[in-house]
């Protein structure tokens, strides 16, 4: 039950502050702040990666506040899938494209830098 409580409240946490971001940054025309959103999720969880290959000592119950908790609820793919949807709907393929690969390519590499600021910066 305390595994839970800490998913809940992490994610609670990280849901409130993606509401906070998409609604300041996304406009009608592109959901930068969903872009924005995934690739500072991903970027914190290279962290959180980073820091458990370089100190295997991290407890679980951190882990599950900040990566299961807080990045699962701050990080929106569900968002992500259904303005592509919209996209796709509206025949509006540039954005599409923009979007999917802009949230692949800057969400993969954010885990990178994430990883490797672990590893050499903060260590």
């Amino acid at each position: 039950m305390n595994q839970f409580l800490l998913v809940f409240l992490g994610g609670g946490l990280g849901s409130g502050i993606r509401y906070l971001i998409s609604g300041y940054l996304n406009n009608s025309t592109f959901p930068l702040g969903t872009l924005t959103v995934n690739v500072i999720g991903s970027f914190l969880m290279g962290i959180l990666l980073g820091e458990l290959l370089r100190n295997h000592n991290l407890s679980t119950s951190l882990l599950l506040f900040l990566a299961t908790g807080f990045c699962g609820g701050f990080t929106t793919f569900s968002a992500f899938a259904f303005e592509n949807m919209e996209f796709l709907k509206n025949g509006d393929y540039p954005n599409f494209l923009l979007y999917t690969f802009g949230s692949l390519t800057l969400g993969i590499a954010a885990i990178f830098l994430g990883i490797w600021i672990s590893k050499t910066i903060i260590a």
